[in-house]
């Protein structure tokens, strides 16, 4: 089999140009939460659409300063009337790892926020982390199917306003199958009942050494 061929010239203009609106939505972002340098790590959250990640992260951001990376919110701003295709996953998953190394590199603390369910898809994101020498934490948002099932109906009907995602019922049952368990040590949150030690555990490694 032929070795693939390498982007050519207008594939290459066309990820700088994604990376570099992303990064223009991002920049606003640090300069709205007056967010620093410093204390450079990342945490990866990993879950099916309905579970809760997005609320997760929000509620560490509010805790602790984190640049939340969300790729619901990427997809829109690159996409705004996405397809969820290989093609459009490729190109916005490529962006994203761009700009974690990115800023990463330049010292800031990310939170990825994407559903992250095969581990070929955590890989990428596991080797940025490595090769920017940053404590990486992990964590697992599940919540049973009938808590999914409501929460998705409810944003189906308008009713959830602090999304970006447009994941269904029925985009949430095709990529059930598709999951694969985080085999890495992790933080675990079931997001139908409490979540206060997942959240004490989350904010310890982010204000810690980062072990």
């Amino acid at each position: 089999m032929p070795a693939p061929r390498p982007p050519g010239p207008a594939a290459n203009a066309a990820a700088d140009s994604d990376v570099a609106r992303l990064r223009a939505l991002l920049l606003a972002d640090l300069r709205a939460a007056g967010l620093r340098p410093g204390n450079p790590r990342l945490l990866l959250l990993a879950g099916l659409p309905g579970a809760g990640k997005s609320s997760f992260a929000r509620r560490i951001c509010a805790q602790h300063p984190f640049l939340t990376i969300e790729s619901d919110r990427m997809r829109k701003t690159l996409f705004p009337r996405p397809q969820y295709d290989f093609a459009e996953n490729r190109r916005l998953f490529d962006a994203c790892h761009r700009l974690i190394d990115e800023f990463l590199r330049q010292g800031y603390p990310l939170i990825f926020d994407a559903t992250n369910i095969r581990e070929r898809d955590r890989i990428p994101v596991y080797n940025i982390a490595q090769k920017r020498r940053v404590p990486l934490a992990i964590a697992v948002i599940t919540a049973p199917r009938t808590t999914v099932r409501s929460r998705l109906q409810r944003r189906a009907s308008g009713q959830d306003s602090h999304t970006w995602s447009d994941a269904n019922w029925q985009i949430y049952c095709r990529m059930t199958p598709n999951w694969e368990p985080v085999t890495r040590p992790h933080i675990a949150a079931d997001t139908s009942g409490s979540i206060a030690a997942a959240l004490r555990q989350a904010l310890a490694w982010a204000a810690g050494p980062g072990r």
